[in-house]
């Protein structure tokens, strides 16, 4: 059940505290608790829920906000709620009215939160933040307006920038040994608790030879360098073994054994080593290194290998991410688990500019994987130049304007590099913590969005560094004053605050 809080929220200054004082309206939390739309998607959010029936659910800037602050802290589930026990301000952040010394939730809550809200959700919530601020910046917004009513057609505007990435998950590096023996193990367990209740009925224990196999894995496993035909020999013992391991669960659930007496954890487990086992058994018997959808975790099965060519990480394990940036804001546009050619989508990643801000870009940014023969083509005839060179050979001459134009759009699209490092040094986007595929998706995408957040964030203390320092440079080794001019310009052209509202007009 889902019960909308009818009382708004208070301003922070009237957050009540169980001591002294007040909170203060330029702490980050708070400016960035301004810049979410919460109740634009509180709606959508209980649709989740029954109007009558279950518990009351945590609310949606709870859930929301509980999400960014373990994303902008990088910390684990339990920690954020410890942080959030601890800090008024976090407090405040996630929708409170007051300071609670409890807990307001448990760390298990994260998970379901996750689950709930889901990335498509995220997507919306991040792109309705960019375009609210890039429309208030933007000064040509009426213009654009009168030419929709005069019926002219508008003109291309912006630059949009596109790559791909893969956010690697939190799994063990996949040998096909190890996964075997892995699922060796397994299957003993499985084996464990289908015979406790047959235990009178059957006398006998089937045999697994769990030691002899053991063995026979570290021998291998302890070496540091082994010929490939000890290992197919390796591989290809563990083969037996497991299919010795799968025929026994068989005449255990024949012999009256129910696979009710099993976690739903080792359900799904088995289910996935039975197509391990025919994946690896192809692979032996072919003598090959590749399989349609081949599975590298038990834990994770949705995981797929990514064959990226980077020099270090030739392959990576976990999501593919097609990301598209709009004047250093990012989007992610796709996430996949296979493997795909991201320059299929470019054509897609264009139209959903133009949902987002009514117009095509002048110009797409991107590297040599997406300037294909149909992809120009197709930019050609909307009016949008693509960068890079001309397809076929190159010419013998190459005039110093081109020169320049290919540099600076090599140069500008490196924008994107930095936001991909910003989300995996900084954020969590260099290991996907989270086990389930839905949950996953989540976490990759509050990361961007919380990189996003994060921007505004800097741009509007900027902002109010300027307060204390003079517009001249020449002056700045003077002692500083306030320029109040320079300063409410400049936030009233970004309109990161409403000069008959909020209380920076007060301080002016």
């Amino acid at each position: 059940m889902y019960r909308k809080e009818e009382q708004p929220l208070p301003p922070p200054e009237k957050f009540e505290l169980p001591f002294e004082g007040k909170l203060s309206p330029n702490n980050r939390w708070v400016i960035m608790a301004e810049l979410i739309p919460w109740d634009d998607f509180e709606e959508e959010y209980a649709k989740l829920f029954s109007a009558e029936k279950g518990a009351p659910a945590k609310l949606f800037r709870m859930a929301l906000g509980t999400l960014i602050i373990k994303e902008k802290l990088g910390t684990s589930d339990r920690e954020t709620i410890e942080q959030i026990r601890e800090n008024p301000y976090l407090q405040y952040f996630i929708g409170l009215n007051c300071y609670q010394q409890e807990p307001s939730l448990e760390s298990s809550m994260l998970v379901h939160f996750r689950k709930r809200i889901d990335g498509e959700l995220i997507n919306k919530i991040n792109k309705k933040i960019v375009k609210r601020e890039i429309d208030k910046s933007d000064k040509e917004v009426k213009k654009k307006d009168c030419l929709q009513e005069k019926g002219e057609k508008i003109k291309n505007k912006g630059k949009l920038i596109l790559d791909a990435t893969c956010a690697p998950a939190d799994i063990k590096y996949p040998t096909d040994l190890g996964i075997l023996n892995q699922a060796r193990i397994e299957t003993e367990r499985i084996i464990d608790n289908l015979y406790k209740p047959l235990r009178v009925k059957l006398r006998k224990k089937p045999r697994t030879s769990r030691i002899i196999a053991r063995k026979e894995y570290l021998k291998v496993a302890k070496k540091r360098k082994v010929s490939y035909q000890k290992r197919r020999k390796a591989i290809g013992k563990q083969l037996k073994y497991l299919k010795k391991n799968l025929g026994n669960i068989e005449d255990l659930i024949q012999a009256g054994a129910s696979l009710e007496n099993l976690s739903k954890r080792q359900k799904n487990c088995l289910e996935t080593i039975k197509k391990v086992y025919e994946q690896q058994q192809s692979m032996w018997e072919n003598k090959t290194q590749s399989v349609p959808q081949r599975i590298v975790s038990l834990t994770q099965p949705h995981i797929r290998p990514i064959v990226r060519g980077k020099a270090g990480k030739p392959i990576e394990f976990g999501a593919k991410l097609s990301v598209s940036c709009v004047d250093n804001y990012v989007f992610l546009d796709k996430i996949s688990w296979e493997n795909f050619n991201e320059s299929c989508h470019l054509k897609e990643q264009v139209e959903k500019y133009k949902e987002t801000f009514g117009y095509y870009p002048e110009s797409v940014h991107v590297d040599k994987i997406y300037r294909t023969r149909e992809n120009r083509n197709w930019c050609k005839e909307r009016g949008i130049r693509i960068s890079g060179p001309k397809l076929g050979r190159p010419p013998k001459n190459v005039s110093e304007e081109e020169k320049k134009q290919a540099h600076s759009d090599e140069c500008f699209r490196n924008a994107i590099e930095g936001k991909f490092g910003q989300a995996k040094r900084r954020f969590s986007l260099n290991l996907v913590m989270t086990k389930l595929p839905e949950t996953s998706i989540t976490s990759i995408a509050i990361t961007f969005l919380v990189v996003n957040l994060s921007k505004l964030l800097r741009q509007f203390l900027s902002l109010f560094l300027s307060l204390f320092t003079n517009n001249k440079t020449g002056e700045l080794i003077k002692p500083p004053f306030i320029n109040f001019d320079y300063t409410l310009n400049n936030f009233y052209v970004l309109k990161l605050i409403d000069l008959s509202e909020n209380s920076w007009s007060k301080v002016a």
